[in-house]
């Protein structure tokens, strides 16, 4: 396992791209997940997600995956489940401090964010882990939230206009009244 996710971190550019692709996909099946139900696929995309990115990334599927963002390099593998940057105990050799075998977690996400063509993501503070989605599907609470944004932006410039002229309803009427018809129409001159 860890020779795999030592080869996605050196190859986290073109994982990238694959995650990017995967949420894409997954945000396009927003409506088809959501006549069958979030809660009745969270159990089968949970199992998929779980073995790919078990496998490639050892992850430990705490349902708020960052992965894009450390150089797919998963936080929650440091055995002090740190998540914004290494403790100050790596060792020399970027060695972990608890597990002197095993480079640190955040070593590695910052050689593999640094070929990323996004890697300045790193940089950004990540919020706490939240417990209570462990186990959960990463995957599909980022595809539900980024088409409930794509939902809310359309809807947005959808009533654009509406929402900049409020009192047009009230001041025009909302058919406009039929305009007289030219004389030579009347009686047929050309």
């Amino acid at each position: 396992m860890y020779r795999i996710r030592l080869f996605a971190i050196r190859h986290s550019r073109s994982f990238e791209w694959i995650y990017k692709r995967v949420e894409q996909v997954m945000v396009a099946l927003d409506p088809l997940l959501n006549k069958i139900g979030y809660d009745r696929v969270e159990r089968p995309i949970a199992v998929v997600e779980k073995g790919v990115k078990s496998l490639l990334f050892d992850c430990q599927m705490c349902g708020q995956c960052v992965l894009s963002s450390t150089g797919m390099s998963c936080p929650m593998n440091c055995p002090k489940q740190l998540r914004n940057g290494p403790c100050g105990g790596v060792r020399p050799g970027e060695f972990c401090e608890v597990k002197p075998e095993m480079k640190c977690v955040w070593a590695l996400a910052w050689d593999g964010a640094s070929r990323m063509k996004h890697g300045d993501q790193i940089a950004s503070v990540l919020p706490p882990v939240e417990r209570n989605l462990q186990g959960s599907s990463s995957w599909l609470r980022v595809s539900r939230e980024k088409a409930a944004q794509l939902r809310a932006a359309r809807e947005k410039r959808r009533t654009a206009i509406a929402e900049a002229f409020p009192d047009a309803r009230r001041n025009e009427p909302s058919t406009a009244p039929l305009a007289e018809e030219p004389e030579r129409a009347q009686t047929g001159e050309k």
